[in-house]
């Protein structure tokens, strides 16, 4: 009889664990006899039930002879113990069944998201990091100062058309003789642009605006079409009272061959007049091709409302991509405020920027190679060293960067992290840096499962709208290249109510980062500095020239009460 070291009074008594008895049903019974050839596990388990049966089966013998009876019954309790998981030595001699605040924390967030992997994914991230002593909390932690909001100055989108243009809109709205066929090329943020200055084009014109047609993306081959990506049904309504949408051209203009043109960059309204008035009301069809960047930044003020009328409250997701996006916004502020970042660091840009990764060299000599087969591809400045361009704060930031300047800014390590970009040359490596320091590091791949994300497959633009719903929600944005995707989140973003948002000071911060004698606080201080009026506060566009509104929407967008 055994006696524990701790409390010699208290009293252990042996007996056949209750499992085991338990474990054994007719089903059992039946199984060894209907099925003799089983695997050895299943073997070994049906000799020790016939063993343990076959021992009771003969007790009369031991009754007879009780020590041999308690050696038996002593041995057979040690090893049933150790068959079923039971440690006769262990500090706590009988299991406790307990949910630890991982496990809780599991089950609510698949009671949250019952049709996806997010609490797996969350809880093999938290298990993760608690072996590596990270703090789990909502977010927010000690980094308060980075999560707080800029002053929007009481800005408000304010739409408010001219007389003169509701006026117009009548006749315009009426004509069913000249119509305006678009083809928008490039990617989703790219097509997007150029859906806007369409539709500002077709009320130049006095046209009715065909449905855009997409062209297929060279490099993702995506054949998506408007109504794919867009609500075609609510972006008709919502330019009901500015131009006439229609989905195709009606039969009186099916034959008809239409006038085609491409305009030179920047043209204003009086060029557009000019050239295609004329011929659009002979004709009666206009086919324009390549409208990225050919319509003038600054334009009369009610064109100027109609373009940020198109961009923020007409271009509205379709359905199904909307859903999704927004589910997986909720995932991502579920624990907390979050932060979005659109990392540029796929091969086409290093190619098309002129700049190098940072990584092994065999990814600078891939980088280097793909810009000698196609030269055409190098849109940066062909006569400056791929150093002149890093200083002249031209190429993305790589994940290290990216990393130095967030921690410079003060954001906490458990702060939650979304990307948005596409897969970066080097795999998940060119991330570890990130993902080191940011242990809550997810993009939309962690965050829905595949068959949220199946109907989406191969269609770039539809996965590239995912990320733009879940970076225009999050509380912080920050991008590590300028581009299409963070101008028109920048203007959303501003257009919201100026959430923060937050523009690498790259020109001026990068030197610092070559500076290895500062101290982490001196350049922290430093990044702080050089970034606290680059923190999405209000901003106007007219007081640099060539500002697009859908950018910088104040004032022609946006009013405050001092703008009355």
């Amino acid at each position: 009889m055994a006696k524990s070291k701790n409390n010699a009074k208290k009293l252990c008594y042996i007996s056949v664990p209750s499992q085991i008895i338990n474990s054994i049903s007719s089903s059992s019974l039946q199984s060894l006899i209907d099925s003799p050839k089983k695997s050895s596990r299943n073997n070994n388990n049906n000799r020790f039930f016939l063993f343990f049966f076959s021992f009771f089966s003969i007790g009369s013998t031991f009754c007879r002879r009780p020590r041999l009876l308690f050696l038996t019954l002593f041995l057979i309790s040690l090893i049933s113990m150790f068959k079923f998981g039971f440690t006769p030595f262990s500090t706590y001699p009988c299991p406790l069944t307990t949910t630890t605040s991982s496990q809780k924390s599991h089950l609510s967030l698949q009671s949250l998201h019952p049709n996806s992997n997010f609490g797996v994914i969350l809880q093999r991230r938290e298990e993760e990091q608690a072996q590596a002593q990270v703090p789990i909390g909502d977010g927010d932690g000690d980094g308060g100062e980075f999560w707080k909001q800029p002053d929007g100055l009481g800005y408000k989108p304010c739409l408010s058309f001219s007389r003169d243009y509701r006026r117009a809109s009548e006749g315009i709205m009426k004509n069913r003789r000249k119509y305006l066929m678009v083809v928008v090329s490039g990617g989703m943020n790219q097509q997007r642009n150029q859906i806007v200055d369409a539709v500002v084009i077709a009320r130049i014109l006095g046209a009715a605006l065909v449905v855009p047609i997409l062209q297929v993306n060279v490099i993702w081959g995506d054949e998506s079409e408007f109504g794919d990506i867009f609500d075609l049904e609510h972006f008709k309504s919502v330019l009901s009272d500015d131009v006439r949408v229609v989905s195709a051209l009606p039969s009186t203009h099916l034959m008809t061959r239409p006038v085609e043109g491409s305009p030179p960059p920047h043209v204003t309204p009086t060029w557009i007049r000019a050239r295609y008035h004329r011929k659009l009301t002979r004709e009666g069809v206009l086919l324009l091709r390549g409208l990225d960047s050919r319509l003038a930044k600054d334009l009369p003020p009610d064109l100027q409302k109609l373009r940020c009328k198109v961009a923020f409250h007409a271009l509205r997701f379709a359905k199904p991509v909307e859903e999704l996006g927004e589910r997986i916004a909720e995932r991502m502020a579920s624990k907390g405020p979050y932060l979005a970042l659109h990392l540029r660091m796929e091969k086409d840009v290093w190619v098309r920027t002129g700049c190098l990764p940072g990584l092994a060299p065999e990814f600078d000599e891939i980088v280097n190679n793909e810009r000698i087969q196609h030269p055409e591809l190098l849109t940066a400045k062909s006569n400056m060293t791929y150093h002149e361009r890093k200083m002249a704060g031209l190429c993305p930031l790589n994940a290290m960067e990216v990393t130095r300047l967030l921690k410079g800014l003060g954001a906490p390590r458990n702060a939650r992290i979304y990307w948005a970009g596409g897969e970066p040359l080097g795999g998940k490596e060119a991330l570890l840096p990130l993902i080191q320091e940011f242990p809550h590091f997810y993009n939309k791949e962690d965050l829905a499962n595949p068959a949220e994300l199946e109907p989406f497959a191969n269609k770039a633009s539809l996965m590239a709208a995912i990320d733009y719903i879940v970076s225009e929600k999050s509380d912080v944005f920050m991008p590590s290249h300028g581009g299409n995707m963070g101008h028109a989140i920048q203007g959303h973003r501003a257009y919201a109510g100026h959430k923060k948002y937050i523009t690498p000071n790259k020109r001026h911060m990068l030197p610092y980062f070559l500076n290895s004698s500062l101290s982490e606080e001196e350049f922290n201080r430093i990044m702080k500095e050089l970034h606290q009026d680059s923190l999405g506060q209000p901003e106007l566009r007219t007081i640099k020239a060539g500002r697009d509104v859908t950018k910088y929407p104040i004032p022609e967008c946006m009013c405050n009460n001092d703008s009355h």
